[in-house]
């Protein structure tokens, strides 16, 4: 089941770049900002992105982001997307967090169900429910 929106973020997707062509593979970096628990965060991240034959699309990727007063945040993911209208990219999966901060520790124990979506232009948006 699905509990409360534990985060919300938007971006600009900064770099693709091809590392296979068999199977098609391309690895993208974003920076964003937004919040997590309530807190303003600044992060980046890197995913990797597999076309798979039926034309979606399998991603890993990891990332961090930090808070204003220097505590950081890392995660890592998985999730399943699909191509849209002028390059567009939609995915949904599972964020796991760590962090040593007290005043976010509740994270190190949430499963994070996310939605990322980036538009033609690179834009990107991503919220987070945890996972109950």
């Amino acid at each position: 089941m699905l509990g409360e929106q534990i985060s919300e973020t938007k971006g600009k997707r900064l770099v693709r770049r091809v590392i296979s062509v068999d199977p098609p593979t391309a690895e993208v970096s974003f920076e964003d900002a937004g919040n997590i628990l309530g807190v303003p965060t600044n992060g980046m991240g890197t995913y990797t992105s597999i076309v798979r034959p039926d034309g979606s699309i399998h991603g890993e990727g990891q990332g961090m982001s930090m808070t204003a007063d220097g505590d950081s945040i890392t995660w890592t993911g998985n999730g399943v997307g699909h191509f849209g209208p002028g390059g567009s990219v939609s995915y949904r999966g599972m964020l796991f967090f760590r962090t040593t901060s007290q005043k976010l520790a509740r994270i190190n124990n949430a499963c994070g169900a996310f939605e990322y979506e980036v538009d033609a232009t690179g834009a990107t948006v991503s919220k987070v429910w945890e996972w109950k």
